[in-house]
């Protein structure tokens, strides 16, 4: 008893534990505070006592029923607000894997063993390393998250699986050849359907910029000029947002690129007008540029498929071999 209330007081791994079951002394009261002792007692034989307590405090006990799918659904309506449409659509494709597999679970009973089924559950549905390791480190993060919210206890079961998933290295793709690079442009240039495209992938071949810093690309980013241009934004999927290392940079532009630039300005340019657009003028979408456009013509060149993102990495590739410093490199391209 304490202050006319009940407490609980225990010893774990040589340190002192209360916790205050906020009832008066009676009968029934007795029997509540057995319940919870029991709880705690288990949950220490089995490896889940949560030292912060909140896991056996009265006002956690309403966030218990909550399923694991309803707690990533909330999770991803939090994250929704800062990621993009890209990444949300993988937490879907998670989201999918829960209802399957756990159902209605609630979250608070998720375990470590509970974590490893997941996995594996992962594995044999035919997932690669890096998807799986993927999955479950947007779990982890969901449950830390929770936790910090105090909607669940503070254990969280992904941390260990998470980390024991090994994403064997992956060769990176080949860089295209100047060979190559001469041809395809040439073949975009030339070709009835996709030659609006043309500018577009010099561009790309030119500075090594990602695919969506050149979809995004503005008149305002370049100076009167075009001899110059700031890269600072990615458009993808209809989503402006700062680069990958969220950091701006300026390039040099080669004569050459300046003059097709130049050439493609209108007299009075939009500030706000994209430099690069679709045939109906509206921002390129990457995936119907990659499997329409880009795919037939390497395809009608006999060049082996790479993705367009691969142009950042053919830049690389051939800046370094013509004995480029490696730093110089990586503030030309914005790696970090």
């Amino acid at each position: 008893m304490f202050k006319d209330r009940l407490r609980l007081c225990w010893s774990y791994y040589g340190k002192r534990y209360f916790l205050y079951v906020g009832l008066p002394d009676s009968k029934i009261n007795r029997v509540v505070a057995e319940q919870k002792a029991r709880q705690i007692e288990g949950d220490m034989a089995t490896g889940n006592f949560d030292p912060s307590l909140r896991k056996y405090k009265p006002e956690y006990q309403q966030h218990q029923s909550i399923s694991v799918t309803k707690l990533f659904e909330r999770f991803m309506e939090q994250k929704a607000k800062d990621v993009t449409p890209k990444t949300m659509e993988k937490y879907r494709a998670t989201l999918v894997y829960l209802k399957c597999f756990f159902k209605d679970v609630a979250a608070e009973s998720v375990t470590s063993s509970n974590s490893e089924g997941f996995a594996r559950h992962l594995n044999d549905e035919g997932l690669a390393p890096n998807q799986c390791k993927r999955r479950l480190e947007e779990l982890k993060a969901c449950w830390n998250w929770a936790i910090a919210k105090n909607a669940i206890a503070s254990n969280n079961p992904w941390t260990e699986v998470a980390k024991r998933i090994k994403v064997p290295p992956k060769q990176k793709p080949k860089p295209f050849s100047k060979e190559e690079i001469k041809a395809i442009v040439q073949a975009f240039r030339t070709d009835h359907y996709y030659s609006h495209y043309t500018d577009y992938v010099e561009f790309l071949f030119g500075t090594g910029v990602r695919t969506g810093e050149a979809i995004g690309l503005r008149w305002k980013h370049l100076t009167d000029d075009c001899s110059i241009v700031w890269i600072g934004e990615i458009l993808s999927r209809g989503n402006r947002r700062p680069t990958k290392s969220n950091k701006d940079r300026t390039i040099n532009l080669t004569p050459k690129l300046q003059k097709m630039l130049l050439a493609r300005r209108p007299a009075n340019p939009d500030p706000e007008g994209l430099v690069f657009v679709s045939p109906p003028g509206k921002a390129i979408e990457d995936q119907n540029f990659r499997t329409r456009a880009w795919k037939k013509i390497l395809s009608h060149l006999q060049i082996d498929y790479r993705k367009p993102y691969t142009t950042r990495h053919t830049l690389v590739s051939h800046a370094l071999d013509s004995g480029m410093n490696p730093v110089n490199v990586a503030q030309l391209t914005g790696h970090t």
